[in-house]
């Protein structure tokens, strides 16, 4: 019978991952299969626990940053996105004492800051865009 909770568990830990997708809960049925294995040998529940706990917890260690890693590298950018990295082109002075500030990314004009408050960017300059805060790029300077 605790064979059937253990397979359960599994099934439950598997359908919670296929909803999130968060590369989490599957390496915990993993450890609950585990714990399936153990209870249909008949060893002692609280054996059967310890080793659902520590399979668990090995799997998502070990596992995960690789599972991350292989899972994320077909992830595409699009949009937004797609612009960190991207070079541009200082197209109106950028003083983020001032709020002022414009560069030109793949044909759009967009409000831009530096990177550093201390940091002026004059025009014509090439900056390197490093993130996007509301609608206005993040540079730096080339």
């Amino acid at each position: 019978m605790t064979v059937m909770y253990w397979l359960v568990a599994a099934a439950v830990f598997v359908v919670i991952e296929i909803m999130t997708m968060g590369l989490t809960t599957i390496w915990f049925a993993g450890g609950a299969l585990v714990g399936a294995v153990m209870a249909a040998v008949s060893l002692p529940l609280w054996s059967q626990i310890i080793a659902f706990a520590v399979i668990s917890v090995i799997l998502l260690i070990l596992t995960r940053p690789w599972a991350l890693k292989y899972v994320n590298s077909r992830t595409i950018k699009t949009n937004v996105d797609s612009l960190i990295g991207q070079t541009g082109l200082v197209t109106q002075d950028i003083d983020n004492l001032n709020a002022k500030g414009q560069v030109k990314v793949r044909g759009q004009i967009w409000t831009a800051r530096s990177l550093s408050d201390e940091v002026k960017l004059h025009e014509g300059q090439k900056v390197s865009i490093e993130s996007i805060s509301g609608v206005k790029v993040i540079v730096k300077p080339m």
